[in-house]
């Protein structure tokens, strides 16, 4: 722990506080608790009777409440034009994601629709979802692109992405994924459009400072392997890392592959065989399961949970919120689904959707933890025990949302 000064002036100093301090993954609970900020940072995280005295303007006793770190929802496509809510009632009748998506529903659908709305249409709905998540405790949030497919719509749509951190107190972090599936206008030249995302589309995000990460959706009905990884290894080449949705439908490798690139991130994971674990395992690339699609979707094939465990891999949640697989904005339903569909424990759960998140999105040295030196991201809730968090469904216990010291 840093040395801290006797006596030291800050802005705010929470106290009477449970912290779940969520260092290295675990609760790291703390019973009589005090939160001190100075600078958007955390002073001191700590037990009352080892902190030093606080000069602060301001003292706020919690009553015993829940502290955790800000919530983190590491995989969104918040921005989308339309609903695809017919798509649903063909799921209920018996239609497979494949087969919607093999006649022109699915990702293409909200591509249409996307491009058709206007800057404005598309922030006023997004604004609603980013809200619900906020209203939960969320403090840090990735939104990725996917549904405009062409140079000027990507572009547009991390712009948008950007806005939103203009528009609410909240962290964004934009993704590229332009491989999300092949264009129509592409369609009988696929590899043509992988050469507009790595000459084109990625040098200009990066120009104009738009993207903080590079997706690809490699998968039998999206992008092959190598398709993948001429991608991937365009993103390196400029600096970005890399993220992957794979091993949703079939065991494709397409996480191992990513995880040879360094991937923060491989989503999805249904289909993870051992050869992906041990490459994930080897090059400390998070697994991003996203309970709310499994349950959408009724899913049957479970993500190996418990190899990835025992492998030590970081298993970091999220709500996949999208408008055709996933309609979800709250990450509380996330870790209730997670615990009940998965059988993930009430720490792995948090783990989730805190320090494990943030390394999803490579943000664990500022995020994530309740440390000195990280941003004052805070969640402060109306429950005694950690696991009511998880427990709880369609009920939302949050006191007050702190973000970079600012509630």
């Amino acid at each position: 722990m840093p040395s801290i000064p006797m006596a030291s002036s800050c802005e705010t100093v929470w106290r009477d506080a449970r912290l779940l301090t969520m260092r290295d993954g675990r609760f790291g609970l703390i019973e009589d608790g005090v939160i001190a900020c100075r600078a958007r940072k955390i002073l001191y995280a700590g037990p009352a009777n080892r902190a030093p005295k606080f000069e602060a303007e301001k003292i706020v006793s919690c009553d015993g409440r829940l502290i955790t770190p800000g919530l983190i929802d590491p995989h969104t496509h918040l921005i989308f034009g339309g609903s695809r809510a017919h798509e649903f009632e063909l799921r209920r009748a018996g239609k497979s994601y494949r087969e919607i998506a093999e006649a022109g529903g699915g990702i293409w659908s909200t591509v249409c629709a996307t491009r058709e709305a206007s800057d404005a249409a598309l922030l006023k709905s997004a604004l609603v979802r980013l809200d619900s998540l906020i209203a939960e405790g969320v403090t840090t949030i990735e939104v990725k692109s996917g549904y405009g497919l062409s140079l000027e719509q990507e572009l547009r749509l991390l712009r948008l992405g950007r806005q939103l951190e203009q528009e609410r107190n909240v962290k964004i972090s934009t993704t590229l994924l332009a491989a999300h599936v092949v264009p129509y206008e592409y369609k009988a030249d696929p590899d043509r459009y992988v050469s507009l995302i790595c000459d084109e589309i990625i040098p200009a995000a990066v120009t104009a400072g738009l993207v903080d990460a590079v997706d690809v959706f490699c998968e039998s009905i999206a992008f092959s392997l190598a398709q993948s990884e001429m991608i991937f290894r365009r993103a390196r080449e400029v600096g970005l890392p890399v993220k992957v949705h794979a091993e949703q439908l079939t065991t494709g490798h397409g996480a191992a592959l990513a995880a040879r690139f360094g991937a923060l991130s491989a989503d999805h994971l249904e289909y993870l065989d051992e050869s992906g674990i041990q490459a994930m395992a080897a090059n400390h690339t998070v697994a991003t399961l996203l309970p709310g699609a499994f349950y959408f979707l009724r899913e049957t094939q479970v993500p190996p949970v418990e190899a990835l465990r025992k492998a030590g891999i970081p298993i970091a949640l999220a709500t996949d919120c999208n408008p055709g697989t996933s309609p979800l904005s709250s990450l509380l339903t996330v870790l209730n689904l997670a615990a009940v569909l998965f059988r993930m424990s009430a720490e792995e759960c948090i783990a989730g959707v805190t320090c494990h998140a943030a390394r999803a999105l490579g943000l664990q040295d500022s995020h994530g933890s309740l440390e000195e030196g990280k941003v004052c991201d805070l969640a402060i809730w109306n429950v005694s025990n950690p696991a009511e968090l998880v427990y709880n469904l369609g009920l939302n216990p949050l006191h007050t949302r702190v973000r970079a010291g600012h509630e």
